[in-house]
């Protein structure tokens, strides 16, 4: 068949306005390219990619002198006269869903160290376990 008589074929249509419906209203561009969006066959799947790529940390082993001069930290910062001086305290949260954790910080004073229930309490409210910590970085005294 040549091009000519393909054109014939569809003269009668080929140069008719697009056909709006009066039932139907037009679909958003949003709902047109959704109905081309990837299917998630494996729902779930990016959320546990994410989570193995996360990075955590691994905890320190404190040897016997840093742990003894850690304590000692804490025994001056407990039990300095007056006023409690300000404290630095580093520590170590473990992650919930994976092995390692995280270091965080703690800044301000140190209400108690609670050594029966292994917890010091900061005085805005924050405990932390006392293995945790892994350094107290005394400002003030």
């Amino acid at each position: 068949m040549s091009r000519e008589s393909q054109e014939k074929n569809y003269e009668d249509i080929i140069n008719l306005p697009h056909h709006i419906s009066r039932a139907h209203p037009p679909m958003p561009l949003s709902g047109r390219a959704a109905q081309f969006a990837p299917f998630a066959a494996l729902t779930g799947y990016g959320e546990v990619i994410k989570e193995t790529a996360r990075q955590t940390e691994r905890k320190p082993e404190l040897s016997e002198d840093e742990k003894q001069a850690l304590n000692y930290k804490l025994q001056r910062a407990v039990n300095a006269p007056g006023e409690k001086p300000i404290v630095t305290v580093i520590y170590f949260l473990p992650d919930q869903k994976k092995t390692g954790g995280a270091y965080f910080e703690a800044f301000g004073r140190i209400r108690k160290a609670d050594g029966d229930s292994g917890m010091l309490i900061m005085e805005e409210g924050r405990k932390i376990e006392l293995d945790q910590i892994v350094d107290i970085i005394i400002h003030s005294i």
